[in-house]
């Protein structure tokens, strides 16, 4: 687990996929085994369990409990656990931060409210509502492509105000506002978009929350020291590596469907997907399997 406080989740963090048994039941066994085998074998600082990756809005605060408690039994004393409590609404989204604190996770990830579309005002109450509400560390989640609201860069600056709101997981895709907020601001940012990672990584973000991580966690943490050592020629020559990795799980928008393909191929934990996302079809994982050897991945 992290000591450092510019980074208070670590480098390299997966938004893990939720692995299900072919019924659609979470599969906690394989959730475990995936789990120690990203920390173990992935180079992992932490985990973000429940992300869009862990196709949190299918979820149920059952099956989250459960989770989380066999995700913290597995890693838990040596990763960075964050469970991803974010819902769009404020009372839910407190009662699930509350209930993952209890189960002694290190951290919460809030995503922005999706479909109802508050104003800036009303994020500044709902994440401030959830920071209040437990003594863990957040870090939210801007991603306005599946929220539809961006956090404009005047109420990061007020968010950060909170103690216990530490970071931002960015999938926003404007980097003026990045170094902006960067600027005005002590929080520790984090790419959560895979193509972005070396950008954001050289303005300023001190580490990733990635998809891609399921495959290449060590080449991530490559790229990261190569950005903070100063060696920008050796950074490009890594990001230019992973870009058919980054394109074969992301280029279609539906980076779940394509990392659980990716998983199987490798007869990792995974399943099926959980409607009403649906399984890649042979046709895309045929392609899927073109990038990853492409971006170096044996299959």
């Amino acid at each position: 687990m992290t000591t450092d406080p510019a980074r208070p989740f670590g480098r390299v963090l997966t938004a893990m996929i939720t692995p299900l048994a072919e019924d659609g039941s979470i599969d906690l066994a394989g959730a475990q085994e995936l789990a120690a085998h990203l920390v173990d074998r992935q180079a992992h600082d932490g985990l973000v369990v429940f992300g869009t990756t862990g196709e949190s809005p299918t979820i149920s605060d059952g099956e989250q409990h459960a989770m989380l408690e066999v995700v913290m039994d597995a890693v838990g004393d040596r990763a960075t656990v964050v469970a991803g409590v974010g819902t769009n609404n404020t009372a839910h989204t407190v009662e699930k931060a509350q209930s993952a604190a209890r189960l002694g996770v290190h951290g919460l990830l809030v995503v922005t409210p999706y479909y109802n579309r508050p104003p800036q005002a009303g994020l500044l109450r709902h994440f401030t509502a959830v920071a209040d509400a437990t003594d863990l560390p957040v870090m939210l989640y801007d991603i306005p492509a599946r929220s539809e609201v961006p956090i404009e860069v005047e109420t990061l600056v007020r968010l950060a105000e909170h103690p216990r709101i530490v970071a931002v997981k960015d999938a926003k895709g404007r980097l003026g506002d990045v170094a902006w907020t960067l600027a005005r601001t002590d929080l520790a940012y984090y790419s959560g978009e895979d193509m972005l990672n070396f950008p954001l990584l050289a303005l300023g973000a001190v580490g990733v929350v990635s998809v891609v991580g399921h495959l290449v966690g060590p080449r991530l943490a490559e790229l990261i020291a190569a950005v903070e050592s100063g060696d920008l020629v050796k950074a490009r020559a890594v990001n230019e590596s992973l870009l058919p990795v980054y394109t074969g799980v992301m280029g279609g928008g539906q980076g779940a469907m394509m990392i659980k393909a990716a998983l199987r191929e490798l007869h990792l934990p995974a399943g099926p997907m959980r409607p009403p996302l649906v399984d890649a079809t042979p046709e895309q994982v045929a392609q899927l399997r073109a990038d990853l050897t492409a971006g170096g991945i044996a299959l």
